[in-house]
């Protein structure tokens, strides 16, 4: 007999009703969010079933050519999300290759940090282990990239006077675009601090619930969401400095002038 409850499609249904609380809320107050609440709901559907039946393959298969396959795909896709996020973003191939970049050298150093150490699965690169724990991390670290960016770039764009005025006496480019950077930093790290803050007395976290709800000992599952929180908040400050300092470098060049003719508005921004 089975530790934990399993859910048939109907409890799944019925939970989704109050999506439909959510979008009658939405017409009565004119919130104009019905649409989205309904695609947004679609979309994770989708996503998570195909997400459950490609990792039910790769368990059984174990092989390392699809994980990395899947890990690149995830990434390839978070990388997209932060760019679409920007209202303002780099133009050219720097538009999503600053955000890919970033987020796959912190993800993969911190999923590697606790494959060889904490976890230790065999083998090594065990789908099981690693996609979720790349997951977690991947999808963290895409919130603190995109808040980030965004906010150095309008930083930068509302400030463009000042900093030209600091270039001007001859102040060098990190110094001009230092408060810009220290802003960004701040923004991109708060939801993070947060969410340690809170976790514990005013929100079980969802790794730390499932387990428990699948039969788990609170106490092994209070380990395993420390180790967690831990690996966010490291993959979080790993990525969200290489995109802010890699984005205040693509905001300069070797003269030191400011380039914001590299920034171009998002379309419908």
């Amino acid at each position: 007999m089975a530790s934990y409850v399993t859910l048939g499609y109907g409890d799944i249904a019925l939970a989704a009703i109050l999506l439909c609380v959510n979008a009658a809320l939405s017409a009565v107050m004119q919130l104009g969010l019905g649409k989205r609440i309904v695609i947004s709901a679609v979309r994770m559907v989708v996503q998570l079933t195909t997400v459950g039946l490609v990792l039910k393959a790769l368990f059984v298969v174990q092989s390392p050519w699809l994980t990395v396959l899947v890990i690149a795909v995830m990434i390839g896709f978070a990388g997209y999300e932060a760019y679409a996020r920007q209202d303002q973003h780099f133009t050219g191939l720097w538009s999503w290759g600053l955000g890919v970049l970033s987020m796959a050298v912190a993800a993969l150093l911190v999923t590697a940090l606790a494959l060889g150490t904490a976890i230790r699965p065999d083998p090594w690169y065990h789908p099981q282990y690693a996609i979720p724990l790349l997951g977690m991390v991947l999808g963290n670290t895409l919130t603190g990239v995109s808040l980030g960016l965004e906010r150095l770039l309008a930083s930068t764009t509302q400030k463009r006077s000042a900093i030209e005025a600091r270039l001007l006496t001859g102040a060098p480019m990190q110094t001009a675009l230092k408060g810009c950077v220290r802003e960004a930093m701040r923004a991109g790290m708060i939801p993070t601090i947060n969410a340690m803050a809170a976790t514990g007395v005013v929100a079980l976290p969802g790794m730390m619930t499932g387990q428990i709800l699948a039969g788990v000992e609170p106490v092994d599952a209070v380990k395993y969401q420390l180790l967690i929180m831990f690996l966010i908040a490291g993959g979080t400050g790993i990525g969200l400095t290489a995109a802010v300092l890699g984005g205040a470098r693509l905001l300069s060049d070797d003269r030191h002038r400011l380039r914001l003719d590299r920034l171009t508005l998002r379309r419908g921004g």
